[in-house]
């Protein structure tokens, strides 16, 4: 009998990070819960190793899929070189108007001096002050990233603006989400040689409207903010609501047993009703 993944956990996170705050992960915390992955024989998917599996076709049955929204700055200092001890390949969804140039900065993997990492809401803050090299990645420690193959590069837009919040009526709303897809394939293929066709949705918000927009930008793989079981061939054929579980700054025993239960799908299911 062929032993294949009857649900494959797809995890969330933003920052690994020294500084503490919302939606951050200790460097600790980050590095025993990537131990354990290891240790308990786990591999991580790429995306087209997901979307084949949502497709149908068969993963081994302790796969797991690591997403890590913005391109925060920390996920090359701490989380690129605790991927590239394990071997592990991780999709980080790119804003892509706020990576800038220079040479790639010290990490924990290269030693020297490390550069300042800065909390979330200070993060935000020097991204609306025109400041995003303080806390976003650079090209060229994108470009190590993926020449390492810790991490591979979809998108998140090239604003990340909600523009159901800005927007005055319905079609402003669709003009300023097609032009932020368009704006961000192009930085891409530019910057990159290519893109996929898997988006995470800005700030986790989707409605018919984006996910029509998003279809006409030639997107196919949404990754949602929502928790839910990730299972094959049972989706509309070709395109797939991406549902993901937000990692805690936990031990990996609160890890693993969240692996456990979203492996299986009735009984993540079952969880995820009485939670709710």
């Amino acid at each position: 009998m062929t032993l294949r993944a009857r649900a494959v956990p797809v995890l969330m996170y933003h920052h690994v990070s020294t500084s503490p705050g919302m939606i951050t992960v200790s460097p600790d915390h980050f590095a025993a819960q990537m131990a354990y992955l290891a240790e308990a024989g786990y591999k991580t998917a790429s995306a087209a190793q997901l979307s084949a599996f949502l497709a149908g076709e068969l993963l081994p049955p302790k796969s797991v899929v690591l997403t890590f929204d913005d391109g925060y700055l920390d996920n090359w200092v701490h989380a690129h070189p605790v991927l590239a001890k394990h071997g592990f390949t991780a999709l980080c969804f790119l804003v892509t108007s706020w990576p800038g140039e220079g040479p790639p900065r010290q990490n924990a993997q290269s030693g020297g001096l490390l550069p300042e990492l800065l909390g979330h809401r200070e993060g935000d803050l020097a991204i609306e002050g025109g400041e995003p090299d303080r806390t976003i990645l650079r090209w060229s420690e994108i470009e190590a990233m993926r020449r390492a193959a810790t991490f591979e590069f979809h998108s998140h837009t090239h604003s990340h603006v909600r523009w159901d919040k800005v927007a005055e009526n319905r079609e402003e709303k669709c003009a300023g989400l097609k032009r932020d897809l368009i704006s961000a394939r192009a930085a891409f293929t530019s910057r990159l040689g290519g893109v996929s066709d898997h988006l995470c949705w800005p700030q986790g918000f989707y409605d018919d409207d984006y996910k029509r927009v998003a279809r006409e930008a030639g997107f196919r793989h949404f990754y949602t903010c929502e928790m839910a079981p990730n299972v094959g061939n049972t989706r509309a054929a070709g395109e797939h609501s991406i549902y993901r579980l937000e990692v805690r700054d936990k031990p990996a025993s609160w890890l693993a047993s969240r692996l456990w239960v979203h492996s299986r799908p009735l009984l993540s299911r079952a969880y995820l009703k009485l939670k709710r």
